[in-house]
């Protein structure tokens, strides 16, 4: 993966999944003043949000919200769930000799 630099990952428009708009957009990532939103927000560019499945952005939004925020600096969540490895390392068919 190439790196992109700061330039470009200021570039991308950021929004707040966990905060959908009636209209079916996103408001943009971040707070001004004293703004209140319903949620804790979970900020992706728009290019990854368009692309996750309804599923994806819920389980994003969730993972978020269950990291505790507990000082000045944001809590950190992973987008997208780590994969689960199988059982018996790999493939299921390969468990009792069977090919």
């Amino acid at each position: 993966m190439a790196k992109k630099g700061l330039r470009s990952w200021v570039k991308e428009n950021w929004v707040d999944i966990a905060n959908k708009k009636s209209d079916g957009s996103y408001p943009k990532c971040g707070r001004s003043g004293g703004e209140k939103r319903k949620n804790y927000p979970k900020c992706v560019p728009i290019a990854k949000a368009r692309a996750m499945s309804k599923g994806q952005r819920a389980g994003a939004v969730k993972r978020k919200q269950a990291v505790a925020n507990t000082g000045p600096t944001p809590s950190r969540a992973a987008t997208f769930a780590k994969r689960k490895k199988a059982m018996m390392g790999g493939f299921m068919g390969r468990r009792m000799g069977v090919r």
